[in-house]
């Protein structure tokens, strides 16, 4: 069955994640099917906006961690030809950042629930980012013992304050929409999750109504100044946890989750 599902209204593309039953947690079918889907609309010509939204309650729970000891199973022991898997499967995920970061149309997040983790890494590279008043964000990465490298900590620094990206990054903690508004990570709070989709599709259509050459060239430069050095920094973060990931953590996050508990780190 299919994790991610496409609609496409008039010129508008509407991508949902569609694993409701797991809160769409990013598994590797969920980065082979978005990184396809991806593709396909920017070949498609008559597609001039695109909105990225999510089937059920939550937008996303991030990395499935049922499938987080496989990324580095084996990677014990030093092994130069374990670190080149490693790194390979790691610049792998990092594949729809780098599509979406620097995507030919406009993209619009649509937010509702749980965004976690990796759900944060997918909205940091849309243009645009939109959510209702239930929703729930964290850079979840190091209370799962990894260096956030899906492009998160790329992005954020031309998005939020300082300040708020260090403490955000560094606890792992939940912020609320009223916060994410406030550090201007969202651009509006709606009162549900139909609100926040039925004004996205409005904006996208506002936008798909203009000059396709102006707007694409319009997100074209500003991509160039907000991305510039995106690729050489998301291959810096991959060589760090190629170098650095910690098999004994990555277990103890495993075990935590099987059990629900949370993980001890020693």
């Amino acid at each position: 069955m299919s994790v991610i599902t496409v609609e496409l209204k008039d010129h508008v593309a509407i991508v949902r994640l569609a694993k409701p039953e797991k809160f769409n947690a990013m598994g590797k079918a969920y980065f082979q099917e978005m990184r396809e889907a991806l593709t396909e609309i920017q070949d498609n010509e008559r597609i001039k906006a695109l909105i990225i939204s999510s089937e059920g309650a939550h937008f996303s729970t991030g990395l499935d961690l049922s499938e987080l000891s496989e990324l580095a199973t084996g990677l014990t022991g030093g092994s130069t030809h374990r670190q080149v898997i490693l790194f390979e499967r790691i610049q792998q995920l990092q594949a729809v950042t780098k599509i979406l970061a620097n995507f030919k149309i406009p993209s619009i997040a649509t937010v509702s629930g749980y965004c976690l983790g990796g759900g944060v890494d997918l909205i940091a590279a849309c243009s645009i980012r939109l959510c209702s008043r239930d929703s729930i964000f964290s850079i979840r990465e190091t209370k799962i013992a990894i260096t956030a490298d899906l492009g998160s900590l790329q992005l954020l620094p031309s998005i939020i304050p300082r300040g708020a990206l260090y403490e955000l990054a560094l606890t792992g903690r939940d912020f609320n929409a009223i916060e994410a508004k406030e550090i201007h990570f969202v651009n509006q709070v709606f009162k549900d999750k139909q609100a926040t989709e039925e004004y996205a599709l409005e904006l996208a259509n506002e936008i798909a109504c203009n000059s396709t050459t102006a707007v694409q060239g319009t997100k074209r430069i500003l991509d160039s100044m907000y991305n510039r050095t995106l690729l050489d920094d998301l291959e810096k973060v991959a060589l760090w946890n190629t170098a650095f990931l910690n098999q004994d953590d990555i277990n103890e996050v495993v075990e935590a989750f099987s059990e629900k508990r949370k993980p001890k780190f020693t």
